[in-house]
C-alpha cells in the first residue's frame, strides 16, 4: 500500500518518519504502507488546486499511489480556517467526494503536537526555568501559537535558536508519538486514519 501526506514543509518531513517508526510498534507486521510526502513549501494548496493535486497523485501511473491524506495548520498565517475541524471541512469541500482522500489538521500547528515532550524541548533549549504551557496542547494559542512558545524558550536558553525541521526530529527522537496522541485528539486521528488504512490496531 502506497500513500501520500500532503504538507506543509520541511518540519512536518520529519514527522512521517517518526510515523513509520511509530506504525512499526502497532503490529502491522506485513501490512506496513510506503509513506512518502508531498510537501508544498509553505502551505497547502487551496480550492480546485488541491482537488487536481489530489487527483494527479491517485492517477500517477508511474507511481501509483493508494490513498492521499492531507496535513494543514490552523495557523498558517491567513484566516482560511477556524479551527481544526473548519480546515478538515473545507478541504474536504474543496476536494469532492473521494474516498480515497482524508484530510486532516494540526491546532493551531504541528508543534502542538511536540508540548507533551516539555522536558525534552526544556533539555535542548537549554532552559528549565520556562514552564510548560498549561492545559490541552492543541487549544494552546492565546495569539502566541506552539511554534512561537518553542522559539521562546530556545532563545532564553541562549545555546542555539529553535530551528524546525532540526530540532523537531531531535524532540521526537526522544519520545513515543503514542504520548503525545494520547494528549492530542487531532493527532490521534491523524494516525488513526493511516493505522485504520493498514487494518491495524486503533489508538483508544
Amino acid at each position: 500500500m502506497r500513500i501520500v501526506i500532503i504538507v506543509e514543509g520541511s518540519t512536518e518531513k520529519v514527522l512521517i518518519k517518526h510515523i513509520r517508526l511509530f506504525l512499526e510498534t502497532r503490529g502491522l507486521t506485513g501490512r506496513m504502507p510506503s509513506i512518502k510526502p508531498f510537501p508544498c513549501n509553505g502551505r497547502l494548496p487551496k480550492g480546485d488546486e488541491l482537488k487536481r493535486t489530489v487527483e494527479r497523485l491517485l492517477c500517477n501511473r508511474k507511481k501509483p499511489v493508494d490513498f492521499v491524506i492531507a496535513l494543514t495548520d490552523v495557523y498558517t498565517g491567513n484566516k482560511d480556517f477556524k479551527d481544526a475541524a473548519d480546515a478538515k471541512q473545507t478541504m474536504r469541500k474543496w476536494v469532492g467526494a473521494n474516498d480515497k482522500f482524508f484530510p486532516h489538521a494540526a491546532q493551531y500547528d504541528f508543534e502542538a503536537w511536540l508540548l507533551p515532550f516539555w522536558p525534552t524541548i526544556q533539555e535542548l533549549a537549554g532552559n528549565n526555568n520556562k514552564a510548560a504551557p498549561g492545559g490541552n496542547p492543541e487549544q494552546v494559542n492565546h495569539n502566541n501559537p506552539p511554534a512561537h512558545r518553542l522559539h521562546e524558550i530556545f532563545k532564553l536558553g541562549n545555546k542555539y535558536r529553535y530551528v524546525k525541521p532540526r530540532d523537531a526530529d531531535r524532540i521526537l527522537r526522544k519520545n513515543d508519538l503514542l504520548i503525545s496522541a494520547q494528549k492530542c485528539s487531532e493527532l490521534k486521528s491523524f494516525l488513526n486514519t493511516i493505522i485504520k488504512l493498514c487494518d491495524g490496531e486503533l489508538i483508544p
